[in-house]
């Protein structure tokens, strides 16, 4: 009896060993990975949103032995911080842009966590694996810049979430899925960044120069008008006139009717001693951006010269922004 149990007992321990190892090798378990949520170049003058998307890749490994998953995607405020539910990405001066995560492409459902249910709820995604394989599951992060952020200046902004701002728990269950609130099991903790390139922009608008009307030219007539631009905080820019559809220089444009003429001048001061024409840095309005608008006065000038025949005399002058 003493050798039969000398040689049956190393093959039980070895049998032993063998089946634990193989336990721990397929034992249950839940893998993340997040892309980046990459907003690209954000125009903030046009007063609308910018919207993106990021993608939570899920991955949950049943072991030897069928399994519900409940995972619960929680997302808390990231590195940029968040005020009364909204989420904010920085630049290197800590200035805010506004944006948020939601969990639905019409974006009307935030998508926060357990830890600040004040951005929302965390997002619950169940999958059932059978033994031996793996559940696998996307789900979609839809993400917004909020428009009517004009006074954001052109720079990068970011928001990072790795450790404590993004919580990935899952727990098995049997019939019912518990509610996320409670699930607080094997967290996990993948890192994205949200970013958006807010880039340099102006807009131009600008008001017609109605001379009136007049007799005879024997004096001068003066008129104005003005040039309204708006452009990202920061921007500096220059603002040119063209000399106008037949013009020679900014004193001699001329408004046509046929082939005769009416020859006028553009200035940037009242006193019409400072022609505006379109070389930087000569006779350009230079200006930097604020956000708002900014209105330019243009003053116009029709010197004392002969009388052309009757009739309407028109020019087009084009209005150039350079930033």
């Amino acid at each position: 009896m003493s050798q039969l149990n000398e040689e049956v007992m190393p093959r039980l321990i070895l049998l032993a060993c063998f089946l634990l190892v193989s336990a721990q090798a397929q034992a249950q378990s839940c893998s993340f990975s997040v892309s980046n949520a990459n907003f690209g170049s954000v125009d903030t003058l046009s007063g609308a949103a910018a919207d993106t998307t990021a993608t939570v890749n899920i991955s949950c490994n049943a072991g030897l032995t069928g399994l519900n998953f409940r995972v619960c995607l929680n997302l808390n405020a990231g590195t940029g911080g968040a005020t009364s539910g909204i989420r904010h990405m920085r630049n290197a001066t800590n200035a805010a842009l506004n944006y948020n995560f939601y969990q639905e492409a019409a974006r009307t459902t935030p998508w926060g966590s357990r830890e600040q249910p004040d951005l929302g709820s965390p997002v619950a995604v169940n999958l059932t694996a059978l033994p031996l394989t793996t559940a696998m599951a996307t789900r979609t992060i839809y993400a917004r810049v909020f428009g009517s952020q004009q006074s954001a200046t052109a720079d990068l902004y970011t928001s990072t979430f790795s450790g404590s701002q993004v919580n990935f728990n899952w727990t098995t269950y049997l019939l019912t899925a518990p509610a996320c609130g409670s699930v607080t099991q094997n967290p996990t903790q993948p890192s994205f960044t949200a970013q958006a390139n807010v880039v340099n922009n102006c807009n131009v608008t600008a008001q017609n120069i109605d001379f009136g009307s007049h007799g005879v030219l024997d004096a001068a007539a003066d008129a104005a008008g003005g040039i309204d631009v708006t452009c990202t905080p920061g921007t500096t820019y220059n603002v040119g006139l063209n000399n106008g559809l037949s013009g020679t220089s900014p004193t001699a444009r001329r408004m046509t009717l046929g082939g005769q003429a009416v020859t006028y001048g553009l200035y940037k001061d009242a006193a019409r001693s400072q022609p505006w024409g379109g070389t930087i840095g000569a006779d350009t309005v230079a200006g930097t951006g604020a956000g708002a608008t900014q209105n330019l006065p243009v003053y116009g000038r029709v010197p004392a010269q002969s009388t052309p025949s009757p009739g309407t005399y028109t020019d087009t002058v084009v209005v150039t922004v350079t930033y």
